[in-house]
């Protein structure tokens, strides 16, 4: 049985409180008010409700704690050295269309490094968390990456790109270089879940371009302590929220790595 930390507690506390109202209105999803935020980006009245349970409930442990989230942008910005990472919604568009595949994801980061987070999907009931140490778990037990060694055989996943994305054609080309070289290749539409299913050996590597921070934070640690690697490549530091991920069970992380590194992909 894990031990939690009482910030990892204060986490779990705050998404389990606030997937009770997600829950419901996953069930009614004809009738959620939804606002376009963008091109294929949308927001729903129960992102935004589920957002600000999160912030209430980890505002009351520590209120002058700093928090980056996806919808109410960054509050008490002076704290850097102690922030909640948060998207309420990590896959709000296969929400919207009843597919069961999302997630509530809250890191927390101290001193530039996330220590503990959780991935919690309410309508599959799986809740992987994990703290610096202290291993990474689903539903309480211990979960670890894949042995996988040889990429060829390797099930990756991976998303994107978005609508309005500038740099469509080298994504694209990014994706045919690597599905022409490993088993086989999944989208499914939730950074976070894919972060945690790699953790735990659903998959055995993960790739994705133009990411924000709250969608793979909490996965970040997650995957770390459970025996996995994480690479962050060509970062734009004009852009520090914005990431480009590569995960993996660490075995095959060069050899993905390396694919990702070819010169001939489209730019």
């Amino acid at each position: 049985m894990r031990l939690n930390s009482p910030k990892m507690n204060v986490i779990t506390n705050a998404c389990l409180k606030a997937s009770k109202s997600l829950i419901r209105d996953f069930g009614e999803i004809e009738n959620l008010q939804v606002s376009s935020k963008g091109p294929g980006d949308f927001v729903t009245s129960a992102d935004k409700r589920t957002e600000k349970i999160l912030i209430e409930e980890l505002q009351k442990a520590h209120p002058n704690f700093g928090i980056i989230t996806e919808e109410a942008g960054v509050i008490n910005q002076s704290n850097i050295e102690n922030r909640w990472i948060i998207d309420p919604i990590d896959g709000t568009m296969n929400f919207l269309n009843g597919i069961p595949q999302f997630a509530i994801s809250v890191g927390y980061e101290e001193n530039k490094e996330i220590k503990c987070g959780v991935i919690f999907n309410p309508i599959l009931n799986e809740f992987f968390c994990a703290e610096k140490g202290n291993g990474a778990f689903l539903n309480n037990k211990r979960i670890r990456v894949s042995k996988k060694k040889n990429l060829k055989e390797a099930l990756l996943v991976t998303g994107g790109p978005k609508q309005n994305s500038k740099i469509q054609k080298k994504i694209f080309s990014e994706y045919m270089n690597i599905s022409a070289n490993v088993s086989n290749v999944r989208k499914f539409g939730s950074a976070a879940l894919d972060m945690a299913y790699v953790a735990c050996g659903r998959f055995d590597g993960y790739w994705q371009r133009e990411l924000n921070y709250w969608d793979i934070a909490a996965g970040l640690v997650i995957l770390k302590e459970a025996g996995g690697f994480v690479d962050f490549y060509e970062e734009d530091k004009k852009l520090p929220i914005k990431k480009n991920i590569i995960a993996s069970n660490s075995i095959i992380h060069t050899q993905l790595k390396d694919l990702l590194d070819k010169k001939d992909i489209v730019s």
